[in-house]
């Protein structure tokens, strides 16, 4: 039987949620050259999948962390997914703004979170974390504590790991690069010779250079 890491990663790959383009990168926001781009958005649009997600983020909640109050999603991308966890999990549910509203009570987390409340905080991708981790530092910032955070797939970049250890946050995701290159292997969306190069460019994404290594 298949590893939800591996399942999951089928999935995205599917339904072009994971896109590789060995010999066309995408160049980032950030800048950088990439042979992957990913959008876990799309999985919205299949209840199927939706469903498989939502169940199985829940589950991960319900055997890793205890004691907790409160589900957060991270806006933009995992406010949806978030409020389908909390709902299967029967928790409250706030969600976490990049920056606060310019207008009116100007707040960064929209919901009602009370301080001493455990949270675990839903992401949707993590890249080197700093964004996910901007996101845990609010929910402190109110008083809260973060327990820990789930997401559906990392990159697993080195730098992702320190960042999360350095911030004291046990992160448990659903699938990893690692998982969605076997999947690419197996449905041949990629061949063998493809994987060196993907590799290459997860261990240096920032200096990685097309054709180069």
């Amino acid at each position: 039987m298949k590893k939800v890491e591996r399942l999951l990663a089928e999935k995205l790959l599917k339904i072009s949620a994971i896109i590789l383009q060995v010999d066309n990168p995408f160049t980032w926001a950030s800048g950088w050259n990439s042979p992957i781009y990913t959008d876990n958005r799309k999985t919205l649009s299949y209840p199927e999948i939706r469903s498989f997600i939502k169940v199985e983020l829940a589950r991960a909640i319900f055997e890793t962390f205890k004691d907790v109050d409160v589900i957060a999603g991270v806006a933009t991308g995992a406010i949806a997914q978030g409020a389908l966890v909390a709902d299967e999990l029967g928790l409250p549910f706030v969600y976490i703004r990049s920056t606060p509203k310019d207008h009116g009570l100007e707040n960064l987390i929209e919901g009602n979170l009370k301080p001493g409340q455990n949270v675990v905080v839903v992401e949707d991708l993590i890249s080197t974390g700093k964004s996910s981790l901007k996101a845990v530092e609010a929910v402190r910032a109110a008083g809260a504590n973060v327990v820990g955070m789930v997401a559906l797939f990392t990159y697993g970049f080195p730098v992702a790991e320190e960042n999360f250890r350095k911030a004291g946050v046990k992160l448990v995701t659903l699938s990893n690069y690692n998982a969605m290159i076997e999947a690419a292997l197996a449905t041949h969306y990629i061949q063998e010779s493809d994987v060196e190069t993907l590799q290459e460019w997860r261990k240096d994404p920032a200096n990685w250079v097309p054709g180069i290594g």
